[in-house]
C-alpha cells in the first residue's frame, strides 16, 4: 500500500512540475517512534561527525518503522546529505550519545537536490540504511566509492611492505580520482579526497607526493569553481589546496636549483684552472727573467748550452774556453741562482 502511495506521489509531482523532494525509507519492521535526523554537509571533513549545525530536519518511524522527509526548501544543485538513526537511549548523556555514535545508530550519506525523490529500503539481511533508490543518479555515489575502499583496504593488508605500499597507493589514487572525475560529480571527488587526504590514513604520505606533481587536484578546484562557485566547501577546498600545494613546494629539493649549480661549479672549475696555469706560466716568465738579470751573457749562454743538455766539454768548445772556466761559471750560476744541479736549472727555464 506505502509503496502503491509513493508512486502515485511520485508521478503526481512530475506531472504537477513542482520542485520538491521526498526522502523515505523502513529501518526495520515494527520500530515506532525512532528519531530519524536530515542533515546537510557542507564541510566535508565532517563526513564522519555528526552535529546540530548540520541538522535541517527530524522526524519519527510510525508502526511500521518507516519515515520520510518532503518539502521544497533545499538546494536546487546537488548537495551532500546525511540520513541519521538515533538509537540511543532518552536519558543517555555520553559523548557517543552526543556525537550520534549510540550501539544501534546508524547513517547514511547521499546526494541529492530540491527535485529528488530518493528511497532507502532495508536489505534482504533486513539491515537498514545501507541501500539508497534515487531519481538521482549519483546518489549513491559514496556508496559505491566505499566499495572500493574496502578493495583498496584488502590490497594494502594483503602485505605490510614498502614496497607493496608504494605499489598500491599509485594504483589507487588512480582508480579512485579516475572514478570520481567520470562520475562528473564533483561532490562525489571530494568523498574520494577527504579519504586519501586524511592525516590519519596510510595514504596521507603518498597525498603529499602525488599533490606536488599531479594536475588532478588543480582540476577538481576548477571543476568545483565551475559547478558550486558559491559553496562553502569549494573555497575550503581551494584553501587547503593552496595549503598543501605550498608546504609540499617548500620541503621539496629545489630541482632547478640543482639543475643550474652543476653547470655553474664545472664552468667555475676549468675558469679556475685557466686561471691558474695562467698564472704559473706569468710566475715562470717573472722568474725567468729575474734570474736572467742576476747572471752575465757569459753566463747566459751557458745556461742555454745547459738546457740544449751540452756537457761541459761540449760547453768549452762551443765557447772556446777551458773546462775549467765553463766550472766556474757554472758554480757561479747556482750560487746566483740559489740551485745545486743542472736539472735545478732546467726546471727554472
Amino acid at each position: 500500500m506505502r509503496r502503491t502511495v509513493f508512486l502515485i506521489f511520485s508521478l503526481f509531482t512530475c506531472l504537477t512540475g513542482s520542485s520538491q523532494y521526498y526522502f523515505e525509507g523502513q529501518i526495520a519492521d515494527q520500530q515506532s517512534e525512532k528519531t530519524i535526523y536530515l542533515s546537510i554537509i557542507e564541510d566535508y571533513r565532517k563526513f564522519g561527525r555528526i552535529s546540530m549545525e548540520q541538522i535541517l530536519k527530524k522526524t519519527t518511524t510510525d508502526s511500521l518503522g518507516y519515515f520520510k522527509f518532503e518539502g521544497d526548501n533545499l538546494n536546487d544543485d546537488n548537495r551532500i546529505y546525511r540520513i541519521h538513526l538515533d538509537d540511543c537511549a532518552d536519558n543517555a548523556t555520553h559523548s557517543e550519545h552526543f556525537f550520534g555514535n549510540c550501539e544501534y545508530s546508524r547513517s547514511i550519506l547521499f546526494i541529492a537536490n530540491n527535485n529528488d525523490t530518493v528511497t532507502f529500503p532495508t536489505s534482504f539481511a533486513n539491515q537498514v540504511l545501507c541501500e539508497i533508490t534515487s531519481t538521482n543518479s549519483t546518489s549513491a555515489a559514496f556508496l559505491n566509492i566505499d566499495v572500493l575502499k574496502e578493495e583498496m583496504a584488502f590490497d594494502f593488508n594483503e602485505f605490510r611492505s614498502n614496497a607493496n605500499k608504494k605499489l598500491n597507493s599509485k594504483k589507487w589514487f588512480n582508480t579512485l580520482q579516475k572514478y570520481g572525475k567520470d562520475l562528473n560529480e564533483p561532490l562525489a571527488e571530494l568523498y574520494i579526497f577527504n579519504f586519501l587526504s586524511d592525516k590519519r590514513n596510510e595514504t596521507y604520505d603518498y597525498y603529499l607526493k602525488d599533490i606536488g606533481s599531479n594536475t588532478y587536484y588543480t582540476d577538481l578546484g576548477e571543476r568545483l569553481e565551475s559547478k558550486y562557485a558559491d559553496a562553502s566547501f569549494t573555497d575550503l577546498y581551494l584553501n587547503e589546496i593552496a595549503i598543501d600545494q605550498q608546504l609540499v613546494n617548500k620541503n621539496a629539493p629545489n630541482t632547478n636549483f640543482w639543475k643550474w649549480l652543476l653547470p655553474i661549479l664545472l664552468l667555475l672549475s676549468i675558469i679556475l684552472n685557466i686561471y691558474l696555469v695562467l698564472r704559473q706560466r706569468r710566475n715562470s716568465h717573472n722568474l725567468q727573467n729575474e734570474s736572467l738579470a742576476k747572471l752575465t751573457e757569459q753566463e747566459n749562454n751557458i745556461v742555454q748550452q745547459i738546457l740544449e743538455n751540452k756537457t761541459n766539454k761540449e760547453i768549452a768548445a762551443i765557447m772556446f774556453i777551458s773546462v775549467s772556466t765553463v766550472k766556474t761559471h757554472i758554480n757561479n750560476i747556482y750560487k746566483k741562482l740559489a740551485v745545486t744541479s743542472r736539472d735545478e736549472i732546467k726546471q727554472r727555464f
